[in-house]
């Protein structure tokens, strides 16, 4: 559904705020050990988040990736899969067609506008601050 690259933003950036939330700043390596993810595909992802102030980078002794307790609250899913994806998640055909819409719909159009909607709500209303709540209490996991 999502790409690597934004599976891999999604898992650093719920690692990051939970890790902001107890204020700690955190490096690369630690977020690529964290989430499984490659450090050199990892680094290329933070600093994508970074460009669009959905994290901090700070450079240092003292520096590393965060977030803003007060971002925390309005960051949600969708910022950042329209950084990494954009929202093509939310326009494609289920079936790969190049044009497919309401006047020329595919066969799994209609089922698959649904969906889309649905998804589309769920990462409009999740923030990433309730993800790292969930994970810093042991209900979710980002990595087996």
């Amino acid at each position: 559904m999502f790409s690597k690259a934004c599976e891999y933003g999604i898992r650093a950036s719920i690692y990051i705020a939970q890790q902001s939330i107890l204020d700690r700043k955190v490096g690369l390596k630690e977020v690529a050990e964290a989430t499984e993810s490659p450090a050199a595909y990892t680094s290329k992802i933070l600093q994508l988040l970074s460009r669009n102030n959905i994290i901090n980078s700070e450079k240092g002794p003292t520096g590393g990736f965060s977030i803003d307790i007060k971002d925390l609250k309005s960051t949600t899913l969708s910022t950042i899969v329209a950084a990494i994806d954009g929202d093509e998640i939310y326009n494609g055909c289920g079936l790969g067609l190049n044009k497919c819409n309401e006047k020329e719909p595919c066969p799994l159009h209609n089922q698959f506008k649904s969906i889309r909607d649905e998804l589309k709500n769920m990462l409009e209303t999740t923030t990433v601050k309730s993800l790292a709540e969930d994970f810093e209490k042991g209900l979710t996991f980002l990595k087996r």
